[in-house]
């Protein structure tokens, strides 16, 4: 099972649409996004894809009671988490948080496959050795909204090959759309 995942959309409608558009093209089944929608309407973008989205917020949340009925709504794929969550996919245990120290720790448990964060804005892939002597992937797919000076990034992931691809969406197509 392939999955897309990303953080920090900051409501940049167009890039987090070109990237699940993008992902759900190369065989996604599924979105993971790590905090920082902030308005719940962003979100309406990917509802035209079918799959289903997992979210959680960050620090900057937004109108968490909209996020959570938009969630609620029985047309919706969305699948609002709150402050973290834990789901499995393809019999993977995988771990969502927004600050990167938080997901560190949960990584050290050993109790998840995969942990995933944002926060940051920087893309990051690790291996990180678990207080169970295994393995666990930390993954930080950096900024979809990029932010600031940081580009457009997500994450495609494998989740039965446990691999990670960086991608980039060009903030061209943002400027294209007017924002």
């Amino acid at each position: 099972m392939k999955v897309c995942i990303v953080s920090d959309s900051h409501d940049h409608i167009p890039l987090l649409d070109a990237a699940v558009e993008s992902a759900k093209a190369d065989g996604a089944e599924a979105v993971l996004h790590c905090g920082d929608v902030v308005a719940p309407s962003t979100l309406h973008c990917l509802q035209k894809y079918g799959l289903p989205v997992h979210v959680i917020h960050g620090n900057n949340s937004g109108d968490l009671y909209t996020l959570a009925r938009l969630a609620n709504n029985d047309d919706s794929h969305i699948h609002y988490h709150g402050m973290d969550a834990g789901v499995e996919l393809a019999g993977r245990k995988i771990f969502l948080v927004h600050y990167p120290h938080y997901a560190r720790a949960m990584a050290a448990t050993g109790d998840w496959d995969l942990v995933c964060c944002g926060h940051s804005h920087k893309l990051s892939f690790e291996q990180f050795t678990n207080i169970k002597g295994g393995t666990t992937h930390l993954v930080n797919p950096g900024t979809i909204g990029g932010v600031g000076k940081s580009p457009a990034t997500f994450i495609m992931a494998n989740l039965q090959e446990m691999t990670f691809e960086a991608r980039e969406v060009s903030k061209q197509i943002e400027r294209e759309a007017g924002y």
